[in-house]
């Protein structure tokens, strides 16, 4: 046996060889995802699109050993795509693990008329001849027949991390109960349709804000992350596989305007997510230029928010534009050229010294940064487009603003918080609601607009109950101003949603101690004086009874017998159960290095420890509560409001949307009350 080894070592080495000269190159990854790529399962469909709808096609294509992809093609249904294939290897500019000689091949900006079923399909060569393929799938959701007519206007209202937790908790505080009955319900609870929605992002099922919010406004799943666009493998943040935005779809096909309002910095995933392709959500200085550069594709009308650090040139104070979180687009790149060609997008550039304010100003905008001023703008004929930045970052949350209405001094140097923070003249989200909703009524075609209660999330995340459940209320009040308009319109459909819910939110009971008492429990410390002392349940938690001022908020939070809140998805804290006298420090405003914010708290451990010593031990690592998988609620008012029942994937609110704009509603009148378009003589 010996003597024959040689021999057959040569003969495996020989097979070895021929094995290694017939190996093939391989797909990687095909864009839109799909399951008949993945795991050869054709269902479900991951990527479904309206006719006529946009996107991007895109195959990774890893080559043999020594080889180079030469040559690509995309097919749909069998029948070459009649495009530009940018063909781009990566030698540079690809993520980790991903090997030089890949090869990147993108066609930008597909769309399919017909309805149904589709297979799409890359065939790619490499330099010596041998050639690789693979198939996925997509579908095109063909619009109904009508049962009513278009609907000319959609307001989209997003409490970003509001689950249904955060709607009652907003209900018990404002509405109160009388022998269990509702006194006054929230806006949202008097729309006649509700449905709940399963929120799971393309690669996990617990979403962020960014594939939250997109799901709305696309139709498709995107990755946590990433607003508009498909995963790939570049480290560029801004050339990705695109998807086309409802706003987009209905500015080209209709000529519809866009409004975004948000309490956050406009930078920020949920406000970007009607508007910005990006796989970055944190890339403001690009985000904010995108919004701009690309207004004539979005038909972006009303841009109100926070934000105003990446609007302001670079050495500005509190600017934070850099380079580093901008975008370009190079016309010798086929790649990211075919975005400027193919998509009408614009180039971009690398300008940290832009004055991105006086630029919209120069396009014809009203600029408010302040409440006053966003008065003033709407006033009498009121401005045809409107921009409002009234914080270098994310705007000071409801509690805040109004105890600053009414001279609350709980700030740190000597006044309210947002003299602290340097904007004491904030609107609430029902003012800018109110001025958007002035300067889109003028639009002939009708609009989108999306209005993001932010810090329902974010208020959530830092475990601080009484802000986010007054931020709740803000944002019912700008609910109050969608329902109120579309009831006079007659011919606006409003929904009120989510992007997921924040912090395992429980409303566990109430207080069984006045607050006299509840303070007095904080100085004895401990699970004995301020948990079982404390927490009423069933029976025992009776009905809280806030008292409402004038100016649509409590008087106070810290009343007797107080609702108590619980969270599911927490980090440690300390809980006494009353009111924090400061929000957290937010780090991303640009002076929360200086005084006085950097003496606000940084994290809730912080905040919690100087004010009692009953421990709650969380149960997820890190600093703050996160985002859970938990269905959320959505509700709808006015015409085709009655589509919106039942549980739903967020991509199909998409679909049920552009039904209602682009063809008709196909629900029946529902009970609302909207007033319904006056008829001519001749109808």
């Amino acid at each position: 046996m010996m003597k024959h080894l040689p021999s057959l070592l040569a003969g495996a080495c020989a097979l070895l060889a021929l094995s290694a000269a017939h190996a093939a190159p391989t797909v990687t990854r095909l864009t839109p995802p799909s399951e008949l790529f993945s795991s050869g399962r054709p269902e479900p469909v991951i990527a479904r699109f309206l006719p006529g709808q946009r996107f991007d096609l895109q195959a990774t294509i890893k080559p043999d050993a020594g080889q180079r992809i030469t040559a690509a093609r995309f097919l749909i249904d069998g029948k070459p795509v009649d495009a530009t294939v940018a063909l781009r290897d990566c030698a540079a500019g690809c993520v980790k693990g991903v090997a030089a000689e890949t090869a990147i091949a993108t066609v930008r900006a597909v769309s399919l008329q017909k309805a149904g079923r589709h297979t799409f399909s890359v065939e790619a060569t490499q330099a010596d001849g041998q050639t690789v393929s693979a198939t996925g799938n997509l579908d095109v959701v063909s619009f109904t027949t009508a049962m009513g007519p278009k609907v000319k206007n959609l307001i989209i209202l997003v409490g970003d991390g509001m689950g249904a937790a955060q709607r009652t908790a907003a209900r018990i505080v404002k509405g109160g109960y009388a022998q269990g009955k509702v006194i006054q319900p929230l806006a949202m609870d008097t729309f006649p349709a509700t449905g709940m929605v399963k929120t799971a992002s393309l690669n996990s099922v617990v979403t962020d804000s960014a594939p939250g919010m997109t799901a709305y406004v696309s139709g498709n799943k995107n990755n946590n992350n990433e607003e508009g666009v498909f995963p790939d493998d570049t480290v560029d943040a801004f050339d990705n596989p695109r998807i086309e935005y409802l706003s987009e779809y209905l500015h080209r096909t209709q000529g519809k305007a866009l409004g975004v309002v948000t309490t956050a910095d406009v930078f920020d995933a949920t406000p970007a997510g009607n508007a910005v392709h990006t796989s970055n959500r944190g890339a403001g200085t690009g985000i904010v230029d995108q919004f701009f550069d690309d207004r004539a594709r979005t038909g972006l009308t009303v841009l109100l928010g926070g934000g105003r650090k990446w609007f302001l040139p670079a050495g500005t104070a509190g600017s934070e534009r850099a380079e580093a979180s901008d975008y370009a687009f190079s016309a010798s790149d086929p790649h990211t050229a075919e975005i400027v060609k193919r998509w009408g997008a614009a180039p971009g550039a690398k300008d940290k010294g832009r004055d991105l304010i006086r630029e919209f100003q120069d396009a014809g905008y009203r600029y408010a940064p302040t409440r006053t001023a966003l008065d003033a703008a709407v006033a009498g004929a009121g401005a045809d487009k409107l921009l409002g930045l009234f914080a270098f970052s994310n705007m000071n949350v409801a509690l805040d603003k109004i105890d600053g209405r009414r001279g609350a001094k709980k700030g740190l140097a000597g006044g309210s918080v947002v003299d602290d923070y340097g904007f004491p003249d904030q609107p609430m989200l029902d003012e800018m609601a109110q001025a958007a909703l002035a300067t889109l009524r003028k639009q002939p075609q009708g609009f989108v607009l999306m209005i993001e209660g932010a810090s329902i999330d974010k208020q959530a995340h830092n475990m601080d109950s009484e802000r986010w459940m007054l931020d709740t209320i803000e944002f019912d009040r700008a609910v109050q101003v969608a329902q109120d308009f579309a009831r006079e319109q007659g011919d606006t459909l409003v929904i009120v949603t989510a992007d997921h819910e924040c912090s395992g939110a429980a409303l566990i009971g109430g207080s069984m101690l006045t607050d006299q008492a509840l303070l007095d429990a904080a100085t004895k410390k401990g699970a004995a004086n301020l948990r079982d002392k404390v927490v009423g349940v069933y029976e025992k938690a009776g009905f809280p009874r806030y008292r409402i001022a004038a100016d649509g908020y409590p008087e106070a939070t810290d009343i007797d017998y107080r609702l108590l809140v619980g969270y599911g998805a927490n980090a440690d804290r300390y809980e006494d159960w009353r009111t924090n006298q400061t929000p957290l420090r937010d780090a991303q405003q640009p002076l929360a290095k200086s005084e006085p914010l950097k003496w606000y708290p940084a994290n809730a451990a912080e905040r919690d420890d100087a004010q009692g010593e009953f421990l709650v031990t969380g149960q997820v690592p890190g600093e703050q509560a996160v985002h859970t998988a938990t269905d959320i609620p959505l509700s709808a008012f006015g015409p085709g409001a009655l589509a919106f029942t039942g549980v739903i994937d967020n991509t199909d609110v998409f679909f049920k949307l552009a039904q209602a704009a682009v063809k008709g509603t196909t629900a029946p009148a529902d009970a609302s009350g909207a007033k319904r378009p006056a008829k001519s003589p001749r109808q």
